[in-house]
């Protein structure tokens, strides 16, 4: 959620980021330890005169070569799918130094037009990774050679596949840049293989004869068919389907497989409205429509690297911030006067949204374990003008609670979770991902809603919130709480939301096929005067 001076703060500081990275902190227990990328080194028995060229090449496209690198980084855990935590054009020169250091060798610059392919790329090969991967072993007729395969080269063949067969490029042109990628990047051989492999998948393709699996058998296989045809992990699909139906479970995937949606939030306190934001928009001719739920909200589907061009988000006008956060700042209600804890709050975009509803009265205890994160939030505080009526606290919550210093009316515990709800803009979350981080994530949820609970003043209220649409995660986690803690009962929230959002106990639900927005979920629990 948040920046001030450079804009990857204040993207951090948008509930893009907030709903995308605290998820994946128990992720980090399964690759604790990261492979680095080895630097290029040339390959033995390759010519000498051919490695000379290598520091320029202006025949590769530059986007296919620094999609190849940043899809290597991903999946070795040094960054993330997309490009909006870098700084608009200033991010080509960032990711040509990784081609450099990572291939050897700069193509030409990059331009926006690149940056938009590269993004395009980038996620949707991530998104359609384990679909492709499919393609790829049937037409190589041999497991063997798929497992062996290095890192460049199948990131290359993943390209050219996405390329082909979702984005429906020129063939030959696909065909004609990967393979001059590969004999480049790689060697030769590396080059005729890419050839080999890509044209027959043209021949499958324009006979329209792709290998796919069909979805028949128990419920296992059908499973893990699925979970091919949509790529997506199979545990996720059996849960899916245990949970809403295969036919809901397909919506799902669908809609996490498409291109995502990005809502702006206009920044009051800093004299910004909606309309303001609005003519903005129109002056740098991005596409918009205004939220039909909140206020202060305006959805874009395209555009985004020009707003961050254009400055709005480096000079505080607006925020990254997606409806269904907002919604849950909806139900937290701030007012002016209250005295309210955010008890995980880095990097702060609902923090920064509850202090512009205070009208610079009252106080927002922003409670974080992460110390740098909390000093993005506290400098993002200053560019959006509510630095007066944010604390920062740099704790464990479950440490803080045992010494009790503070107190709140309003609690809210924007909990660490599995993000089953963002994975149509966190691409890569669905790979980083395991079954076994749910239970681990059940119980983290519940010592810190225990430790939320002693902050709340008699009286108060608990909000509990997550960006998962998984009970588990979600209704579960608060009917196991209040068989421990009696003194709470459950406030409905349809005085807060609009009553599509409202579930049948009083949550508020947000579901992404239904409402078409990232899916997310809270809770109002009122304390015993």
């Amino acid at each position: 959620m948040a920046q001030v001076l450079s804009l990857t703060a204040t993207l951090r500081a948008t509930e893009t980021h907030k709903a995308s990275s605290k998820p994946l902190k128990l992720a980090k227990t399964s690759r604790e330890t990261k492979t680095k990328i080895p630097i290029y080194n040339p390959r033995k028995g390759s010519d000498s005169s051919f490695n000379k060229t290598r520091k320029q090449n202006l025949e590769v496209s530059p986007h296919r070569a620094v999609s190849a690198v940043r899809l290597m980084r991903i999946e070795l855990g040094g960054a993330f799918a997309d490009l909006l935590n870098e700084k608009g054009k200033g991010s080509g020169d960032n990711e040509m130094g990784y081609v450099e250091r990572t291939l050897g060798f700069r193509t030409r610059e990059l331009e926006d037009r690149d940056l938009r392919l590269v993004t395009d790329i980038v996620g949707g090969t991530i998104r359609w990774r384990r679909y492709l991967d499919y393609l790829i072993c049937s037409i190589c007729h041999d497991d063997s050679t798929f497992r062996r395969m290095e890192p460049l080269l199948l990131q290359i063949l993943r390209i050219g596949f996405y390329e082909i067969v979702k984005l429906d490029m020129p063939h030959y042109a696909v065909v004609d840049e990967n393979v001059r990628l590969a004999k480049v990047a790689l060697r030769p051989g590396a080059g005729n293989m890419v050839n080999g492999i890509l044209r027959k998948l043209v021949l499958i393709k324009e006979s329209n004869t792709l290998p796919l699996p069909k979805v028949e058998g128990d419920e296992r296989a059908q499973a893990r068919a699925l979970a091919i045809l949509y790529s997506h992990p199979v545990w996720m699909v059996r849960r899916w389907t245990k949970y809403i139906g295969q036919e809901e479970a397909i919506k799902l995937m669908t809609w996490n497989n498409s291109d995502p949606s990005f809502s702006l939030r206009a920044n009051s306190r800093k004299g910004v409205s909606r309309t303001d934001l609005v003519m903005q928009l129109n002056s740098l001719k991005v596409p918009h429509e205004l939220s039909l739920h909140l206020d202060d909200f305006v959805r874009i589907k395209t555009g985004m690297q020009i707003v961050i061009q254009a400055g709005l988000l480096k000079e505080g006008l607006c925020s990254v911030q997606d409806e269904s956060a907002g919604m849950i700042v909806s139900v937290v209600d701030p007012q002016p006067g209250d005295r309210i804890i955010d008890c995980c709050a880095a990097p702060g975009g609902k923090t920064l949204y509850i202090a512009s509803q205070l009208s610079g009265q009252g106080m927002v205890s922003a409670i974080d374990i992460n110390k740098g994160r909390l000093r993005i939030l506290k400098e993002t505080a200053k560019l959006h003008q509510v630095d007066g009526v944010i604390t920062t606290i740099h704790s464990d919550l479950r440490i803080l609670a045992e010494k009790n210093p503070v107190k709140g009316d309003k609690v809210l515990l924007d909990a660490p979770c599995s993000g089953l709800g963002v994975l149509s803009k966190r691409a890569d979350l669905r790979w980083n991902r395991k079954l076994e981080d749910m239970e681990q994530l059940k119980n983290l949820q519940d010592e810190l809603l225990d430790a939320a609970s002693i902050l709340v003043n008699p009286g108060g209220v608990l909000i509990y919130s997550t960006c998962s649409i998984d009970p588990e995660e979600n209704e579960e986690r608060v009917a196991s709480f209040l068989l421990r803690h009696p003194e709470f009962s459950v406030d409905p929230v349809d005085r807060y939301v609009p009553p599509d959002f409202v579930m049948e106990r009083g949550f508020y639900s947000s579901n992404p096929v239904k409402h078409l927005l990232d899916g997310a979920f809270a809770a109002r629990l009122v304390r015993a005067s």
